[in-house]
């Protein structure tokens, strides 16, 4: 039997997306099953996304994660959604089945399985986000189909803002409130699980956090951030300061990419192992 020598393709689109490190876990991940696969890291212009999903067919590729700014724009040029991908509006993940591109989001999925691995539930609590963009929404959707109590979305733009609360509410029948975001914030003391939704603190802004009043967290409260880069935000800096339980944008970036792996291999992720080289990495970089 002649030997195979095609790999098989992923990759992730984006812009920027030089910093981004869910190559360097997909390929351990692949390395320790054996598997032929290669992760693509690839600068995509707003411009080029047409062009660039095109090549997705053209190439064969058995999907692609998006980043920013294409999850939502993505959406045009995709053959079907999944249900959570079509409440959210945004996509992370596509799959390519024989030239069917069908989009997934495993952003809220992941988030999720962060929180039940360190002992909390969504079910029944009242939950602060902040942020309205593509990660907002799918945790917010996400939380809301697993059962969260109340949402509550804190933003700066109101229009994104506004959109967002609606969506649970219909959508998913959740309650959902927005509130402004035009000065330091203060968390309401019911909230049971805060959760910082946008870029900020990413690298290499690793100095910033966002603008709330932090005396308003408390002892108890669950406060968790999407960024992984630095992991150790200024932002969970402060939560932990006050006592509140912290869980890391790391989690939630090796899960939804286990979730991604299993897509596209149809087996299960190594999941230490993908934890393990992104730890090595950011003590490393």
């Amino acid at each position: 039997m002649a030997k195979n020598y095609r790999a098989e393709l992923v990759g992730v689109f984006g812009c920027p997306v030089d910093e981004n490190p869910t190559g360097v876990m997909e390929e351990a991940a692949f390395a320790a099953l054996g598997l032929n696969y290669r992760y693509l890291t690839v600068k995509v212009d707003q411009d080029n996304l047409e062009n660039a999903v095109k090549g997705v067919r053209a190439f064969n590729m058995r999907g692609i994660n998006l980043t920013i700014p294409h999850k939502v724009a993505v959406l045009k040029y995709l053959d079907a959604l999944t249900k959570a991908a079509e409440i959210i509006g945004a996509v992370n993940t596509v799959i390519n089945d024989q030239g069917k591109l069908t989009g997934e989001n495993t952003d809220g999925k992941g988030y999720l399985i962060s929180l039940t691995k360190a002992g909390v539930s969504v079910r029944g609590k009242h939950l602060t986000v902040l942020g309205a963009g593509g990660a907002a929404r799918a945790i917010s959707v996400e939380s809301a189909l697993a059962g969260a109590g109340r949402i509550t979305i804190v933003n700066r733009d109101i229009r994104r803002g506004e959109e967002l609360a609606a969506l649970i509410n219909t959508r998913t029948g959740v309650k959902a409130d927005y509130f402004p975001w035009n000065q330091a914030f203060s968390i309401s003391p019911d909230t049971d699980i805060l959760t910082n939704a946008t870029s900020i603190g990413l690298f290499p802004h690793i100095n910033e956090k966002p603008d709330i009043n932090y005396d308003s967290l408390r002892a108890g409260m669950v406060v968790t951030d999407v960024i992984f880069n630095d992991p150790n935000s200024l932002f969970l800096g402060e939560a932990k300061k006050r006592g509140a339980l912290t869980i890391d944008g790391l989690g939630m970036l090796v899960n939804q990419g286990a979730l991604n792996f299993k897509l596209w291999t149809g087996l299960e992720a190594p999941v230490e192992v993908m934890e393990g080289i992104l730890k090595k990495e950011f003590e490393a970089g």
